[in-house]
């Protein structure tokens, strides 16, 4: 006799689910058909995606306090008036944006330029010309991280309150 095989997830798998739809991607490109073809590709994911045309557009962007930080930045490096690696840089030396991982699309792949880009503090690579299952297997893990690393934080806040509270109750 054939027993139902469980298809449900295990604790630990459903731990590892979120939520895509609360997610916010900024694009970062100045060649508008690539930013289409990436919003293309990026349609089967239920996150907010915004756009800017160059690294100086991007700043702009994540400093206006009306917008809120992205929890992704695919980002071009060969760009005018700011390259992708100097993006990247000031976004990772800044303890505000320090935390969003950032993907460089491009078409350079050259050692050299590799070796910049994780300099510079970028967290993956994806070369252009893309494949839309690798982008959206690279980007799913990197929000799954971005997520992971929230709720982390939190755990951390509530720890640090409770000791507070402990510390506060027990005088």
């Amino acid at each position: 006799m054939n027993t139902p095989i469980d298809t449900t997830n295990s604790p630990a798998e459903e731990s590892l689910e979120f939520d895509l739809s609360t997610s916010h991607i900024l694009i970062v490109d100045d060649n508008e058909q690539n930013v289409e073809l990436l919003q293309a590709y990026l349609d089967a994911l239920p996150c907010k995606i915004s756009t800017a045309a160059d690294g100086i557009e991007a700043i702009a962007y994540i400093d206006n306090p009306d917008n809120t930080l992205p929890d992704l930045i695919l980002l071009d490096i060969m760009m005018p008036r700011m390259s992708g690696f100097e993006v990247c840089r000031k976004l990772k030396d800044d303890p505000a944006t320090r935390a969003i991982p950032i993907m460089m699309v491009t078409a350079l792949n050259e050692l050299g330029d590799i070796e910049r880009g994780v300099e510079s503090g970028t967290d993956d690579f994806v070369t252009k010309p893309v494949n839309k299952l690798e982008l959206l297997t690279r980007v799913k893990s990197l929000l799954r991280v971005r997520h992971l690393k929230r709720e982390l934080d939190r755990t951390e806040a509530y720890i640090k309150d409770l000791e507070r509270n402990k510390d506060q109750t027990s005088e």
